[in-house]
C-alpha cells in the first residue's frame, strides 16, 4: 500500500505556460527572453513611453501620461481614473482604450477589456503594435477569431513585420490548425528571422505535428538566436521527459543554469526533481545545497533534502532535517506526519505514535495521520485503537480505498468477520472499483461460510483486475480444497505463480490442485518447491504428508507430518489422522505434547 506521498516541484509544463501567456498577453513579440509574470502586473505599455493621445486637448494628453505614471508606480485605481478622465476629454482615442483594455485585462475584468481591445480594432490606421496587443488580449479571453481580424490588419499595415504573424500561428495552432499555424509562423521569419519566439513557435506546432525530432531542433534554434529564451530550454526539456530520455531534460536545465540564470529556483528544483526520479540521489543534494547556500531558510529545499535522505535510507539524516524543518515550522503537518513514517522505518514506534497523535491534537481532522497511526497499531496488533483512528479516517476520507481496507483487516484479525465484511462493503460503496477491497470482502465471506459470495467478490477483482495474483491464488486453492472445479483451481493457481513466481505459499496452492487433480508426480514437485520458498510452514508440509501418503510412501509421510505438527500443535484433524495412520508412536507423542507446552508458553508471554 502506498501511505505516503511526494512533494514535487512546479510542473515544467505549467511553468512553460505561464511564460507563455506572458509573453503573450504583453505582446513581447521581440527578440528578448521575459520571465513570468505575476497575476497582478501589468501588461508593459507597447514603447517604454506610450504615446499620448492624438487629439489635440492637453487634458487628454496630460491625463494619459498621469494615468501612465500612476501604471509604473502600480496604483491602479489612479491610473483607471486618469485614463477614463482622459478618454472623457477624447472619447475616440485608441492610445487611451488600448490602455483601459491591457489595465482592466491585468486586474481579471475580461468583460471591459475585451470591450477595449475590440474598439481598439475597429476602423483602420491602427499602429501594428497596438493591434498584436489587443489581439493577444481577445484570445486570451477567448475571441480568437476576433484575435485573427486584428493580427490580419497589423500584417496588412506592415506586411513586413514579422511579429504579427507569430501570434497569429499561436492562435491557429491552438485552434489544431497545424498547417496554417507552420505556414504563418515560417513567413513571419522571412522578416523577423532573429526571433527566438518565431523559432520556439515553430517547435511546438511540430511537437503538435508528432515531430519530437524537428521540434528539438527549432527550440535549438531558438536557443541559439537568443541564448537566454527560457521557454525554449523549458520546452526541450519538457520533450525529452515524455520521451523518458531524463538525462537530456538535466542536460538541457543544468545548460540553462549554468550559461543564463544560475538564480532561477524553478529550474533547480524542476533538476532536484528529475534526480529523484533518475534516483541520481548525489545530483539532487547538490543543487539542493546550491538552493540553500541561496536561501539557508529554504524550507521547502531543506524537505526535499530530508525526503532524498529518506529515499537513500538514511533515516538518522532525514529524521533530523524534519526535526529541524519542525522547529520553525511546527504546525507543518505533513512534515510530522512524514517523521512519523521514519520513525517507523527505524522501529522507532514509540516516537512514530507520538508524531501522529501530535498532529492529531493539532488538526483532529488530519486524516492522513488517522491512516497512519491505524496502520501502525495494526501492524503492532493492537486492534481496538487501530479500529478508532481507521474509523475517524474513513469518516474524513470515504473515497480512499485504504483506511477501509485497513480497518476492515483490524475487525478480521479480532475475529469480528460480520464487521469485517461491513467494513469491506462500505469501502465499496465509496469505491466500487477497487479490487482490492473486493478481495478482501472475499476472504471475510470465506470465514462466515458464504462461499457463493466468495467466489462472486473474487470474480469481482479478477474482472477489475486480471493481474490480482492475490484474488487468483485464493480461488483458485478455494477450488482445489473443495475438490471442485479443479480445472480452473490448476488455471487460477498457475496464472497467480507466472505473476509471482517466487510466492511460496502460490507455489503451494498450485501443487495442491496438482495433487486434487492426480497428478502426483507434479504436485510433489511444486509442494517441495513450496517447502523451499517458505521454509517451515504447517499446511505446506501437511500437503506434503498427503502427497507422500498418496504414493504410499509412508515414512516420508510420517516426518512431514510429525513436522507439521511440531509446527502447530493445535491441529486436531491432522493429529487425529495421524494416529488413524498408524504413524504415532510414544516418542512422537511425547515431543508433540513438548510443542504444545512450548507454543502456550510463547502465547502467554506475546
Amino acid at each position: 500500500m502506498v501511505l505516503y506521498g511526494r512533494l514535487l516541484s512546479q510542473n515544467g509544463v505549467l511553468l512553460l505556460r505561464t511564460m507563455l501567456f506572458s509573453l503573450f498577453l504583453s505582446g513581447a513579440i521581440v527578440a528578448c527572453a521575459a520571465s513570468p509574470q505575476p497575476k497582478t502586473t501589468l501588461p508593459p505599455p507597447a514603447a517604454a513611453v506610450p504615446s499620448p493621445p492624438a487629439a489635440p486637448e492637453s487634458d487628454a494628453t496630460y491625463h494619459f501620461m498621469m494615468g501612465h505614471q500612476a501604471e509604473l508606480a502600480q496604483d491602479l485605481d489612479a491610473a483607471l481614473k486618469e485614463y477614463h478622465t482622459a478618454l472623457k476629454a477624447d472619447p475616440k482615442s485608441r492610445e487611451v482604450k488600448s490602455r483601459l483594455a491591457a489595465l482592466y485585462f491585468a486586474l481579471g475584468d475580461v468583460t471591459q477589456a475585451v470591450q477595449y481591445a475590440d474598439e481598439v480594432g475597429e476602423g483602420t490606421g491602427q499602429e501594428p503594435q497596438m493591434l498584436t496587443h489587443m489581439a493577444g488580449i481577445l484570445a486570451s479571453a477567448g475571441k480568437p477569431e476576433r484575435a485573427l481580424e486584428l493580427l490580419d490588419k497589423a500584417i496588412e499595415r506592415d506586411p513586413e513585420r514579422g511579429e504579427s504573424y507569430f501570434p497569429k500561428g499561436l492562435i491557429l495552432l491552438n485552434q489544431k490548425r497545424i498547417a496554417e499555424a507552420e505556414q504563418v509562423v515560417k513567413k513571419g521569419l522571412q522578416y523577423t528571422s532573429d526571433s527566438p519566439i518565431g523559432y520556439y513557435y515553430l517547435g511546438r506546432i511540430s511537437i503538435e505535428a508528432g515531430n519530437a525530432e524537428q521540434a528539438l531542433a527549432n527550440f535549438d534554434r531558438a536557443i541559439a538566436v537568443n541564448q537566454a529564451f527560457e521557454p525554449a530550454y523549458l520546452a526541450q526539456a519538457s520533450v525529452y521527459e515524455s520521451r523518458q530520455e531524463k538525462g537530456k531534460a538535466i542536460a538541457v536545465l543544468q545548460k540553462y543554469l549554468h550559461q543564463v540564470n544560475p538564480r532561477n529556483r524553478d529550474i533547480r528544483q524542476h533538476l532536484v526533481q528529475l534526480y529523484i526520479a533518475t534516483k541520481d540521489y548525489a545530483g539532487g543534494l547538490a543543487e539542493l545545497e546550491k538552493l540553500l547556500e541561496e536561501n539557508p531558510g529554504d524550507l521547502d529545499a531543506q524537505l526535499r533534502m530530508a525526503l532524498i535522505y529518506g529515499e537513500k535510507k538514511e533515516f538518522t539524516k532525514a529524521i533530523s532535517q524534519l526535526t529541524e524543518i519542525l522547529k520553525a515550522k511546527p504546525a507543518e503537518l505533513k512534515v510530522r506526519d512524514y517523521l512519523g513514517y521514519l520513525y517507523e522505518e527505524t522501529k522507532d514506534f514509540p516516537k512514530a505514535m507520538e508524531a501522529y497523535r501530535y498532529n492529531i491534537h493539532l488538526d483532529p481532522k488530519f486524516a492522513d495521520s488517522h491512516v497512519h497511526l491505524g496502520v501502525l497499531l495494526y501492524r503492532l496488533k493492537q486492534f481496538p485503537e487501530a479500529v478508532t483512528h481507521l474509523e475517524e479516517a474513513v469518516r474524513l476520507m470515504p473515497k480512499h480505498p485504504e483506511p477501509h481496507i485497513v480497518l476492515g483487516l483490524a475487525y478480521f484479525q479480532s475475529e469480528q468477520f460480520e464487521k469485517a465484511a461491513q467494513a469491506f462493503e462500505e469501502g465499496i460503496r465509496h469505491n466500487p472499483k477497487s479490487a482490492d477491497l473486493h478481495f478482501n470482502l472475499g476472504t471475510a465471506y470465506d470465514k462466515l461460510n458464504r462461499f457463493d459470495d466468495v467466489e462472486r467478490a473474487m470474480e469481482t477483482a479478477l474482472s477489475l483486475d486480471p493481474h490480482h495474483a492475490d484474488a487468483l491464488n485464493y480461488l483458485g486453492y478455494s477450488y482445489a480444497e473443495r475438490g471442485i472445479k479443479i480445472e480452473q483451481a490448476l488455471s487460477l493457481t498457475k496464472r497467480a505463480v507466472a505473476l509471482k513466481p517466487e510466492n511460496g505459499y502460490y507455489v503451494d496452492s498450485l501443487g495442491w490442485a496438482f495433487y486434487k487433480s492426480g497428478m502426483l508426480t507434479e504436485a510433489l514437485t511444486e509442494i517441495k518447491k513450496a517447502v523451499a520458498l517458505v521454509g517451515d510452514d504447517p499446511v505446506i508440509y501437511e500437503h506434503l504428508g498427503e502427497i507422500y501418503l498418496k504414493q504410499q510412501k509412508v515414512a516420508d509421510a510420517r516426518e512431514a507430518w510429525f513436522h507439521s505438527l511440531e509446527i502447530d500443535p493445535s491441529n486436531e484433524k491432522l493429529l487425529q489422522r495421524f494416529r488413524q495412520q498408524g504413524l504415532a508412536n510414544p516418542a512422537y507423542e511425547d515431543r508433540i505434547q513438548q510443542a504444545k507446552r512450548r507454543v502456550s508458553e510463547k502465547t502467554q508471554t506475546q
